[in-house]
């Protein structure tokens, strides 16, 4: 039963802002939290709605083919969840930014994370990391897996749209991102030397509108040259691969010879976000909500399902749809969260990790702001799962 009614939540509100109080602490004095709180005139009847549930990691069954894969640019871990549920022995990861290796490392303790504080982790450093790769060792026809999505920010419209305003109109920095614009050439590098029996380079949608020049096509060319089949690169949208979260992807899949290698078949409809908001919270990390003052409330209230708090820059989830795409924000923090379909707040980061279908049982270390970009930034593993199926398939298919 609904602690509150419209009139009694109006008032509060209105309290706090006559009084220029904090609405957590007058919520608090009333025994009431910020999941109390409506929507107005909310047509949902959230006690009686029904949302058909989802395929979650967490209940997924972990295959055991160990098949040996090396993760570039490893982030958080989205790729890396994925190819373990599929029968991937994930042996390393590099990754340069040491707060993500804490993530790596906390969550598997087993696992080499090749980053800092022991290294830099930086893949444009080609020879520290190929000798520790041969140390650990990855030889020439590496029988396993390169998986990797180079950073984005350069080819993403949206990121540079909010980071890079002083450029001119806003335009995309590509390949002339003197820090992350080459990555995917110091990336393909690695797979040409190492050769591994298959890889995967996954970056955003837009990427190839960076490239007048053909470079990536020509870097493609090369890796066929000594002997890969790759199909077609494809951009795949996580909504029709099971990931309630509308995020698209340029995917590029390679496997060592004369093999067949396919993209996995997306479902006949989008995958809603309603049945995210509905799962117990009691028990989780990562769940703390932002405290929201009476101001944003009050205008986060009047909203209706998909519309967006322009002042704010927030958006009301529609919750019989696909969420829109977790945003990472900028490498000191920034991750701006959407507003939850049924609570008038921003979502906590294991709601937003929830919509990237990461497991529970998986922990982000750093501060708040830090944790939203870990998860903003990473691919769903969900969809890694189906990707990395159909590159076993290819795999075993060879021998």
């Amino acid at each position: 039963m609904k602690k509150l009614t419209i009139d009694k939540q109006n008032s509060i509100i209105e309290q706090a802002i006559k009084e220029n109080k904090k609405l957590s602490a007058i919520l608090s004095e009333s025994d009431l939290t910020y999941d109390d709180l409506m929507y107005s005139n909310d047509s949902i009847d959230v006690s009686s709605a029904t949302f058909a549930p989802i395929d979650l990691m967490d209940n997924l069954p972990i295959s055991s083919d160990a098949i040996p894969a090396v993760s570039f640019f490893s982030g958080a871990g989205g790729l890396d969840i994925g190819f373990k549920s599929a029968g991937f022995n994930n042996i390393i990861a590099i990754e340069h930014t040491e707060l993500f290796c804490n993530t790596l490392r906390h969550n598997n303790p087993k696992q080499i994370v090749l980053g800092p504080p022991y290294c830099t982790g930086d893949v444009s450093n080609r020879e520290e990391i190929s000798d520790l790769l041969l140390k650990h060792g990855v030889n020439e026809y590496f029988n396993g897996v390169f998986h990797g999505g180079p950073p984005c920010q350069s080819f993403s419209i949206a990121a540079n749209q909010r980071f890079n305003k002083d450029g001119e109109h806003f335009k995309r920095t590509g390949f002339e991102d003197e820090e992350k614009g080459m990555l995917i050439f110091d990336y393909i590098w690695y797979i040409k030397k190492f050769k591994p029996l298959a890889f995967l380079i996954e970056n955003v949608a837009g990427i190839l509108e960076c490239d007048p020049d053909g470079k990536i096509s020509k870097a493609l060319q090369e890796l066929k040259n000594i002997g890969y089949t790759i199909p077609e690169p494809q951009v795949l949208d996580a909504a029709y691969y099971g990931v309630p979260q509308h995020r698209r992807r340029w995917i590029v899949l390679g496997i060592r010879g004369n093999s067949t290698i396919e993209y996995p078949s997306p479902d006949n409809s989008v995958t809603p976000c309603g049945y995210v908001f509905t799962r117990p919270l009691a028990n989780v990390k990562n769940h703390i909500t932002r405290q929201h003052n009476a101001e944003s409330i009050m205008r986060y209230c009047k909203l209706k399902i998909g519309e967006r708090d322009k002042l704010g820059r927030v958006d009301r989830l529609n919750p019989y749809e696909p969420s829109k795409t977790v945003i990472a924000g900028g490498v000191k923090g920034g991750g701006r969260s959407h507003l939850h379909p049924f609570i008038p707040r921003t979502i906590s980061v294991r709601e937003c990790a929830r919509l990237q279908t990461f497991p529970d049982s998986y922990e982000f270390t750093g501060t708040y702001a830090r944790q939203f970009t870990q998860v903003g930034n990473a691919v769903p593993p969900m969809l890694a799962y189906k990707i990395a199926l159909q590159i076993k398939k290819a795999i075993q298919s060879l021998k």
